[in-house]
């Protein structure tokens, strides 16, 4: 019988940080493994057993526990991994026959601490969006897992085949599972090529494509019954409706850039912005419609962005942004059925809205692609080179004069 415990020793001075270590239990044998992480006595919640990251009083401390919460986690997830592989070897194991393996277990032999490890280097590298992404197929695995960490030589065909049973009966549907499926073959087909583990083709067994996503533009009759729509009821749904048809406005803006719009980035009655996903700089002519928008939701006083999205400049501005997207979307919904529209409509409509009604109007596919900031294709940067801006901008008050 192995138990494994998170336990916190106060510290013997009064008002110094104590420690947080491991408490590990085999056949009646305990030894307590440091995790290297000091807090306050406050900062310990006994009831969940584990750092209380709410406790934090400011926003730098509650980074350093956010980091100690994972810097705990990761260890414990090694314990777990260094009982299983002494578990798995021949004859009876002691405790300190664990003590040692955790101690020579590298930190990537697990999935777990593999995932942690991509996830560090992508958000060194400034590859922010693919760190969350990253992260949420982390937390998916890990819920599939019940929060026990598995050693990357157990991962098997069945492992990913039950995960793959587990994200279907969770309501997700096949370009979602393929989403998190093709992260973790990523995360250890790279193992593989370190040298981590042994290649045993896991994934051959789930559904890694991309299929067909379910159509998400919508009409121009829609565009126009959203804007005559009353929802003076609703100041969130306003807003969303507001947003949506902003970014419809200026030729299917992304809501991040939207987010970080600056006010300077508007003068002269152009709106100059680089994409955030591909640093390309972009050129909008200004419309009546979009400065309405702007008198409705300007930046703050003394803010330096153009809407009021991100109300707490210099304040964890990322999680602000992801925030009022996530409650966007879910009041576009609402606004969505009001509408009778039958799309589930989200900030990325506005998008593919654009771009399916400027294909209607007989407009070049590569004014469009210009207007859109696509350069994923060669042929299109090619195209890209040589169009005139003027050509967008004139494309663009045709598409918002057809709503």
């Amino acid at each position: 019988m192995t138990t494994l415990k998170i336990k916190f020793r106060p510290s013997a001075v009064e008002g110094r940080e104590g420690t947080v270590y491991i408490q590990l239990t085999h056949r009646r044998a305990t030894r307590q493994i440091s995790t290297g992480c000091h807090i306050m006595p406050c900062e310990w919640s006994a009831e969940t057993g584990s750092v209380d990251v709410s406790a934090a009083a400011t926003p730098g401390r509650r980074a350093y526990l956010l980091a100690a919460y994972s810097r705990v986690m990761h260890v414990a997830e090694r314990v777990r991994a260094a009982v299983a592989q002494c578990a798995r070897g021949s004859g009876a194991c002691t405790v300190d026959d664990i003590v040692g393996c955790w101690a020579t277990l590298p930190a990537e032999v697990t999935m777990f601490g593999q995932m942690r490890t991509a996830i560090a280097r992508l958000s060194q590298l400034g590859r922010v969006r693919t760190a969350e992404a990253y992260t949420s197929a982390l937390s998916s695995f890990m819920r599939f897992r019940g929060g026990s960490d598995i050693l990357l030589s157990d991962v098997s065909g069945d492992t990913m085949v039950s995960y793959e049973e587990w994200l279907k009966a969770s309501g997700l549907c096949p370009n979602t599972t393929s989403f998190y499926m093709r992260i973790l073959r990523a995360v250890y087909n790279r193992a593989v090529d370190s040298g981590g583990t042994r290649q045993g083709n896991p994934f051959r067994r789930v559904y890694t494509g991309v299929g067909k996503t379910v159509k998400r533009a919508v009409p121009p009759e829609s565009i126009r019954d959203l804007r005559c729509l009353d929802l003076t009821d609703s100041a969130a749904q306003c807003f969303a409706r507001d947003m949506f048809l902003f970014a419809f406005y200026t030729r299917g803006m992304s809501f991040i850039d939207i987010a970080y719009l600056r006010k300077r980035d508007l003068a002269g009655g152009i709106l100059t912005y680089r994409r955030r996903k591909t640093g390309q700089r972009l050129t909008i002519k200004w419309e009546r419609c979009m400065e309405e928008i702007r008198r409705r939701h300007p930046g703050a006083d003394g803010s330096p962005y153009l809407l009021d999205i991100i109300a707490a400049p210099g304040r964890n501005e990322r999680a602000q942004y992801r925030n009022a997207a996530r409650r966007i979307n879910n009041a576009l919904k609402a606004v969505g059925r009001r509408a009778g529209i039958g799309v589930p409509l989200t900030m990325y409509c506005a998008r593919h809205a654009w771009a399916s009604i400027a294909r209607s109007k007989n407009i070049p596919l590569r004014v469009i692609s210009e207007g859109m900031g696509h350069d994923s294709e060669e042929t299109t940067r090619i195209y890209l080179a040589s169009l005139d801006v003027g050509t967008v901008d004139r494309a663009n008050s045709l598409i918002i004069r057809s709503v």
